[in-house]
């Protein structure tokens, strides 16, 4: 057996497989959105393109999905990074895994219960109730882009700071001693050595969280309360709702077109950064 035969054999399984999960679906997707709704709803079979004509009616989620999904993208990673340097530097690594296990342990329970909870926290009972005690009266939170924010960064939190972690766990902590003993002062050692060596991990955990950002669907639900649509409510709605198969599926075609280009994008820019740390280190 010829190596590239023992390479095929191996990349078989996966292969067939992401061309019947993935590559399948969209082609379905992509078939029914130039087609056209039943009578009675679902598809007619047609060749059309009046449904991306009408993208411009769906206006409004895709303006709250590509503004709320890189916001939270960034708060999260915001408040992600602190928390991985922390845990992976500063930490006694006997309390490394107890305190990992802290960050994964909201994903124990259901996102729908923890949404819950925040709905809660921030209606008129929780959070406004508190600061109308303390004189800061009508304070609106519930319902509102700031609510589904506050829901995305604590639903997406333990994804951004994983990948920040393993890639700053794995950082070699002699480098920040050469650099310290150099004479660099803590924050000239965290810009020039731990920032660029841990940019693999901020890269991945920043496309996690957009990429399942992009198609989130219950978050916006339960903390917009019908205020605040998605994209993904807007695919819930025709297709579940009022059973239009073509026009949600060019919804969902314009969907994974902008995401390929935001994500082409964003590795182009990472990779860029690649080549300049790469420059910075040989120099």
């Amino acid at each position: 057996m010829t190596h590239g035969t023992r390479n095929l054999l191996l990349l078989a399984p996966a292969g067939t497989w992401f061309l019947v999960m993935l590559l399948l679906p969209l082609t379905v997707v992509l078939i029914f959105s130039f087609g056209e709704r039943g009578t009675s709803g679902g598809y007619a079979p047609a060749f059309v393109l009046d449904q991306y004509a009408n993208l411009p009616a769906r206006w409004t989620a895709f303006k709250n999905t590509l503004t709320l999904a890189p916001i939270g993208t960034l708060a999260s990673l915001v408040i992600a990074y602190p928390l991985a340097y922390y845990l992976a530097v500063k930490v006694d690594p006997k309390w490394k895994t107890t305190l990992l296990v802290l960050v994964i342990v909201p994903f124990w329970t259901s996102i729908l219960i923890r949404s819950y909870a925040w709905i809660f926290l921030l209606g008129g009972r929780g959070l406004p109730a508190l600061l109308d005690w303390v004189g800061i009266e009508d304070v609106r939170l519930i319902n509102t882009p700031f609510s589904v924010l506050v829901g995305i960064i604590y639903g997406y939190l333990p994804l951004m700071v994983f990948p920040i972690f393993v890639s700053l766990d794995r950082l070699d902590k002699r480098l920040l001693e050469a650099s310290s003993d150099l004479g660099a002062k803590p924050w000239r050692t965290f810009l020039q050595v731990t920032l660029p060596l841990s940019v693999p991990g901020v890269a991945t955990g920043c496309m996690l969280v957009f990429i399942l950002l992009m198609g989130e669907f219950l978050i916006p639900a339960l903390l917009g309360g019908g205020k605040v649509f998605f994209v993904g409510n807007a695919l819930v709605d025709l297709f579940l709702q009022s059973r239009n198969w073509a026009y949600g599926s060019a919804v969902a075609v314009a969907l994974v077109v902008v995401m390929l280009i935001t994500v082409t994008i964003y590795m182009r820019f990472i990779n860029r950064l690649g080549v300049n740390r790469e420059d910075v280190s040989m120099v």
